[in-house]
């Protein structure tokens, strides 16, 4: 992995959680009803997943024996598959990879229940992402 560049990545990610944890109103009835809070929150969690998507694939990139995957899903998968990433979290990052697509195709409409639930209860699993991918920075320094 090209450390600046994945550290470039990282504090943009850090930058995205930041927003959307202060953005974040202190109930769903607060987002359902603030068009400017639904924008301004979607942007960031849906930068956030891209932002780990793209992690991921540089990651991989640097990884000889495994193929690049096909989907966007797919490379948490395959960090997990290898031992890379835990099998839970892989499953977490995959669910909003499923969210991103939701928000940015609008294939359908935007559960803001679901979203509020995110911001609440799921930012700590792209910190915990971000923490794997510091520690493999750390032991690809060691090498």
């Amino acid at each position: 992995m090209d450390r600046v560049v994945v550290e470039e990545k990282l504090e943009s990610l850090r930058r995205c959680l930041a927003r959307v944890a202060d953005k974040c109103p202190s109930d769903v009835a607060g987002l359902i009803h603030d068009v400017d809070l639904q924008d301004i929150i979607t942007l960031n969690l849906t930068r956030t997943v891209q932002l780990s998507v793209d992690i991921a694939a540089h990651w991989l990139a640097g990884i000889e024996e495994i193929s690049p995957p096909d989907t966007m899903g797919g490379m948490f998968a395959a960090l997990a598959q290898h031992g890379y990433l835990e099998a839970g979290l892989a499953k977490q990052m995959q669910k909003a990879v499923g969210f991103r697509n939701v928000a940015v195709h609008q294939y359908e409409a935007i559960d803001w229940e679901m979203v509020y639930a995110i911001c609440k209860y799921h930012l700590d699993d792209f910190t915990q992402f971000a923490k794997v991918v510091y520690m493999a920075l750390e032991h690809q320094g060691e090498s």
